[in-house]
């Protein structure tokens, strides 16, 4: 390796680039900018006031932040739904003045103020909703003259009222707690704030309303035509944050026992100002209660420390203008640009120096070399399947297959013409092996681990596995589980070709190149799938070892077969068998002399061998060249390879036509004959095997003669 070589394998393989791309991913990087944001806020405000975090001052700010985040919150249900709510300052104060009416004026109880406060919020909430929703009107328009509305009549009713309301001679033990007394060190404002937040997180992230608000907010028309009562879910978002606002201005009615011409005022633009701090979406459908109250006390901390400062209401304003600027450019331009910079940061090749591998050339004498045998193949559903990736055969000879169309198709035997769908899973079935109940196993891209019964029960096994705490990659959901086989105990042990990526951006994980593969168990006794092995480049085909005691897999990219010892001084390791094959090595199965098969979907060339030890021009490639102008690992050529026990190469067979099988995924031996699939063909082959025991069949070498 040259000096050069070896900087870039430094720079490449050292240097983790892939975690930008996967921190940018995640749906918690939407939370960073304001929590950031939070907590310099604080901490400059903590640090240029005194006594800002003293335990007085902290109760008083509480008290506030309780009331102003039952607004922030109804605020960003609606704007989730894809609306606005310009109201919610008339509404708070309306429902203010409600609750102190009734309880100082008409000297009513305290719970009659909070049915009249309640009443307040909802009926205005409803007219919101019943415009925007069922009419159709402009949100933006039509709250603002609501918001006009509500606050000239709430002008007009203090300026009436309020020498009532000072001369009234009314108290209530409650309304005193309510306003002024703290539990656990927090006020009851705030306790109420966080049953309404958590609630709400619940209902949104939990319940189908919620994603019902979410569908709404992320696109109306495909709401609608999903079957989701459009016009209903905008109106009872509407309704909530009037309910929201409308308790806001009840805790507010108890704090201050009375409310006058500033109740209110402005509240709309902090509301709006910390929901899209918070980042909430103007656009609708993206946000979450959490960003709300965390946009909440950046705002109100904004505000109250500007005013301990000494800077007057003028400054107040000009701020919560520019922190609304910035939040709306910042939500603008990152939802319009994300896919552009994921894009450009997420692919990241790394250095790759392949070993030297034999000639696969027909007559150059070697293990590898290919010849034309598989051209002889006879065709089993010739046009009538897609993508074959891998096939078994049943106790009764019968024929299975995958398609991409997320089906396993059925050929009946002898002659293998007449076929049915046996069972539509989805996605796109790959590995297929069979148990000892006769269930059939299937490993399902981008899906997971999946049974079908004899009666044809659909069941799903796993989805994902244990997470890695200390990796940034996600490696819970498995992205492109891929073979799979069963042990004497019943557990199955079936491979997921990569973290990164899933079953269809197979081009992308090759053109990277990094160790993402993994080797997984699922235990049917406690429903458990652990990951036993990790950082293999693809992983790909699995086979149980004929006496049970370890198994073969393989590890396309790199063109390697390992082996991983279940039992014996070795158990729990892998030991690499072959290496540096010339061609990429995907199932592996047994044969009938205790041998094993295995095919390669494709050949190694010069040029992507070369491209592998040159990542910085892969990683252009990715960015400047549309993806049919790529390269990656030559597909069109493979066969079809018998290895022993050690991992010595016992023979090869092509198709040097290529009509029939240039490239294959898959083969399985049975009485004599060789099936062979590929996830790119729309055939199955069979080809005679000379020699082979004609009574030989994988299920009866797994599970024993047919009973």
């Amino acid at each position: 390796m040259s000096f050069r070589e070896r900087l870039q394998s430094w720079r490449y393989n050292l240097v983790p680039d892939h975690l930008v791309g996967e921190i940018l991913t995640k749906r918690w990087t939407d939370n960073a900018i304001p929590f950031l944001a939070l907590v310099a806020t604080l901490g400059v405000f903590g640090s240029i006031i005194p006594g800002f975090f003293k335990l007085t001052s902290l109760q008083e700010s509480t008290r506030q932040l309780g009331e102003f985040s039952m607004v922030v919150t109804g605020m960003t249900v609606v704007m989730l739904g894809g609306g606005i709510d310009l109201s919610v300052g008339s509404i708070f104060a309306l429902s203010c003045f409600s609750a102190v009416y009734v309880f100082f004026i008409l000297e009513q109880s305290i719970w009659l103020a909070l049915a009249a406060s309640l009443a307040t919020g909802l009926v205005f909430g409803a007219i919101n909703g019943y415009l925007v929703g069922y009419l159709r009107l402009r949100a933006f328009l039509t709250t603002l003259v609501t918001f006009i509305f509500g606050r000239a009549l709430f002008d007009i009713l203090v300026t009436t009222y309020a020498a009532d309301v000072q001369l009234s001679t009314a108290t209530s033990d409650v309304l005193d707690f309510i306003g002024d007394s703290t539990f656990w060190g927090l006020s009851v404002s705030v306790w109420l704030a966080i049953i309404l937040a958590v609630v709400t997180h619940i209902a949104l992230t939990r319940s189908r309303p919620g994603w019902h608000v979410l569908a709404v907010g992320g696109s109306r028309r495909s709401a609608h035509n999903a079957g989701i009562r459009v016009r209903r879910t905008v109106f009872m978002t509407y309704v909530f944050s009037g309910f929201c606002a409308s308790i806001g201005g009840f805790l507010i009615a108890c704090r201050l026992s009375g409310a006058g011409p500033g109740t209110g005022l402005n509240l709309e633009i902090m509301a709006l100002t910390a929901a899209v701090v918070g980042g909430v979406s103007l656009g609708g459908g993206r946000g979450s209660v959490i960003k709300g109250l965390m946009g909440a006390i950046i705002v109100l901390t904004m505000t109250n420390g500007l005013i301990r400062l000494g800077y007057g209401t003028g400054t107040n304003q000009m701020v919560l203008g520019i922190m609304l600027a910035v939040a709306v450019t910042i939500d603008i331009r990152w939802l319009k640009n994300r896919h552009k910079v994921l894009n450009e940061v997420y692919v990241a090749p790394v250095y790759l120096k392949m070993g030297e591998t034999q000639s696969a050339v027909p007559g150059s004498g070697t293990p590898y070399e290919l010849d034309n045998r598989l051209s002889a193949a006879d065709h089993i559903g010739l046009g009538e399947l897609e993508g074959p990736e891998d096939v078994i055969l049943d106790r009764d000879d019968n024929l299975y297959c995958g398609t991409r169309h997320g089906e396993i198709v059925r050929f009946f035997a002898p002659d293998y013409v007449k076929s049915e769908v046996f069972a539509h899973i989805g996605g796109f079935p790959l590995g297929l092996a069979f148990d000892k109940s006769g269930n059939l196993i299937s490993c399902v891209g981008a899906m997971g681990l999946y049974s079908v019964s004899p009666d044809r029960e659909v069941k799903r096994l796993s989805a994902e596995t244990s997470r890695s705490w200390t990796s940034i990659v996600d490696d819970a959901r498995l992205r492109d589980p891929n073979d799979c086989d069963i042990a004497p105990d019943g557990r199955i042990y079936f491979t997921d070709s990569t973290k990164r990526y899933d079953a269809h951006d197979w081009a992308l994980d090759s053109i990277e190149n990094r160790a993402t593969g993994r080797l997984l168990v699922y235990d049917p006794k406690d429903g458990s799938t652990k990951t036993l092995l990790d950082g293999y480049r693809y992983t790909n085909g699995v086979c149980m070892a004929h006496d049970g005691k370890s198994l073969f897999f393989a590890e396309s990219w790199a063109c390697r077969v390992h082996r991983y010892w279940l039992e014996g001084p070795k158990a729990g390791t892998a030991e690499c068998v072959i290496r540096d094959m010339p061609g990429y090595p995907d199932n592996i199965n047994r044969a009938s002399d205790g041998n094993y098969w295995m095919a390669w979907l494709g050949m190694r060339t010069p040029s992507f061998d070369l491209s592998l030890r040159h990542p910085d021009m892969r990683k252009r490639m990715t960015r400047r060249l549309p993806q049919d102008e790529w390269l990656f690992p030559n597909i069109n050529t493979g066969g079809v390879v018998k290895f022993n026990e050690k991992g010595g190469i016992v023979e090869a067979l092509g198709d040097l036509t290529g009509d029939a099988h240039p490239m294959v995924t898959s083969m399985r031996e049975h009485k004599g004959y060789l099936f062979v699939g590929g996830i790119l063909n729309n055939r199955i082959g069979r080809y005679r095997i000379s020699g082979a025991d004609p009574n030989w069949t994988s299920p009866a070498s797994y599970w024993g003669a047919k009973p």
